[in-house]
């Protein structure tokens, strides 16, 4: 078996795959309904784009349940502080995510317009909030949360709901939104027939890519010429016990720059994000829609990556007690704890791999109008 420090890092990255998984599929969920109100206009149109992720969307929030986990078994630390600091945050994300099945199976129960337009809205709340939410919450986590442990590795959280919307977490959301925006319009763009709503999903996945790369470059500077960065004193102890208090942190302007003087190779990841992100717009305006929609793929693997490996080692830093910042190396859970749910992982998750490749196989295919106004199974 692994050493402790090659667990820790294993679960480090294993984390990072989860949440890119979790953005690379429910993300295009979310993109696609908070797209709704804008490229579906009449009753079949809707219908069309709920169908285009109607089989699919409860599978792939599997991966923010495994994401969820993960951080609960893998990092009590984190899970602890964040769990219980950003509580209001999570329960407005899952109250807006109860939205997405309860829409999706009440919609179609009447036919009254003003009934189905009333959860349209509410499956394009669904789909925004979560995106907006999440990208505020990860602008929290570069800027630093503002929670300390005190000797007996207590944690207390002293902020609130309307302290995590800053202008910088703001920015952050609003790139989530735009990343999320288009992988949902590149998705339309391959299951939906060519018509109205395939020519609308690719006007707004247009605007959301150009939106996308302006915002990371303005997150870019702002985390470099700003006053967001921390930065770890001295060597790192990868063995040592899980005690927050053991590490001495810094708070320096531009600390989150630092990793890209030690290890050149981390600029491929914000590399990918600007260049995935104008791929999936090069894809989207000239019509190729598998090159916009991996280019939407490598783009969110880009911005969520860079993030990851800007912070290495913090997890979740503080902003009011900078010693009690949680990192790769003083947060995790015993070394066999992560083993055993390292044997785990690496026989069921290439399970769940293979089973989603497979139920995308077999629901391969666009939506058309006809299948909608046809089929009874149809949302």
């Amino acid at each position: 078996m692994f050493d402790y420090e090659i667990l820790r890092l294993i679960w480090w990255v294993l984390l990072g795959v989860l949440l890119i998984g979790f953005a690379l599929t429910d993300g295009f969920d979310l993109g696609v309904t908070a797209l709704l109100p804008f490229v579906a206009r009449t009753d079949a149109e809707r219908r069309m784009v709920i169908n285009s992720v109607g089989p699919t969307w409860e599978g792939n929030q599997v991966w923010f349940i495994l994401g969820g986990g993960a951080i609960f078994a893998a990092w009590p630390f984190v899970y602890a502080v964040s769990f219980s600091g950003f509580y209001l945050a999570m329960f407005l994300v899952l109250a807006a995510l109860i939205l997405r099945p309860v829409g999706f199976k009440y919609r179609s129960k009447k036919p009254d317009p003003a009934w189905r337009s009333r959860w349209d809205w509410a499956l394009f709340v669904g789909g925004l909030v979560p995106a907006l939410v999440f990208g505020v919450a990860v602008g929290n986590v570069l800027q630093g949360a503002p929670f300390r442990i005190d000797s007996d590795l207590r944690s207390w959280y002293e902020g609130g709901l309307i302290g995590l919307f800053t202008p910088f977490t703001l920015l952050c959301g609003l790139l989530s939104v735009a990343m999320l925006v288009v992988h949902g319009a590149a998705w339309l763009a391959i299951k939906v027939e060519h018509g109205a709503v395939h020519d609308r999903a690719r006007r707004f996945g247009t605007f959301a890519a150009f939106a996308g790369l302006v915002l990371f470059a303005i997150g870019g500077l702002w985390i470099a010429f700003g006053d967001i960065g921390y930065r770890m004193v001295g060597a790192a102890d990868a063995f040592g016990p899980s005690n927050p208090l053991r590490t001495t942190t810094e708070q320096v302007a531009g600390g989150w720059m630092t990793n890209y003087g030690l290890h050149p190779w981390m600029i491929l990841a914000p590399v990918l994000g600007f260049a995935g992100t104008a791929l999936a717009l090069a894809g989207i305006r000239a019509g190729r829609e598998l090159m916009a929609f991996g280019g939407s793929s490598i783009g969110a693997l880009g911005i969520i990556s860079t993030v990851g490996l800007s912070m290495f080692p913090y997890i979740l830093p503080s902003s009011i007690d900078i010693h009690s910042s949680l990192t790769v190396w003083n947060a995790s859970s015993s070394e066999t704890t992560l083993g055993i749910m390292l044997v785990v992982t690496v026989v069921f998750l290439p399970i769940v791999l293979l089973y989603t490749a497979w139920a995308y196989k077999v629901m391969f295919g666009r939506v058309t109008t006809q299948e909608v106004n046809t089929n009874p199974d149809f949302y």
